[in-house]
């Protein structure tokens, strides 16, 4: 819910066809990237974020229902840390199937909207570090092992990584003011 009772309608979307077609909205584009190259893009855009959590009006919504930076931050935290528990089962274990993840759930749940913007830009550099490190730490020969999601999308750690990163990318996108 938003802070004045509207509901922000769940994304609903599978967003797996932007690994073969570039993102409309954000330009991502995953055939241009390479997967191990990902680390690098998740530290650079961590810390845009640290200092986008440092700014004023970080709580603000431009929209009763769409995010603010802060919320937007808070799911991005998030997002690099189920990214990286699902990189370390895909490494640690043969064709693992990845537990649901509801991200609208759990930004009503942890209140998102309440939490403190310094925390969060903490909490979101460290997650990026460690799954940036998990990228750059994939053997060679891993990068083709698979992975289920919950509703049986098929992924390699390589798809998973480019997957991730059009995440990161496209949320950087959303708060980034247009004129």
């Amino acid at each position: 819910m938003t802070p004045s009772g509207e509901p922000i309608t769940p994304d609903t979307k599978d967003w797996t066809w932007v690994l073969t077609e570039p993102c409309p909205d954000c330009g991502y584009d995953a055939s241009a990237m390479r997967p191990d190259e990902v680390g690098d893009h998740v530290r650079r855009d961590a810390e845009g974020w640290v200092a986008r959590l440092a700014g004023a009006s970080v709580t603000e919504r431009p929209e009763p229902t769409v995010w603010s930076v802060l919320e937007y931050g808070c799911h991005i935290r998030d997002v690099h840390r189920i990214f990286g528990r699902r990189v370390h089962l895909m490494l640690t274990e043969d064709d693992p199937r990845f537990p649901n993840w509801d991200q609208d759930e759990t930004a009503l749940a942890d209140d998102y909207a309440s939490q403190q913007p310094a925390v969060v830009a903490g909490e979101l550099a460290q997650a990026a570090a460690e799954v940036a490190d998990a990228y750059d730490a994939v053997p060679d020969d891993a990068w083709s092992r698979r992975g289920l999601r919950s509703n049986g999308s098929e992924f390699t750690v390589a798809t998973l990584a480019l997957y991730h990163l059009h995440d990161v990318v496209h949320h950087t996108w959303d708060v980034t003011p247009r004129s």
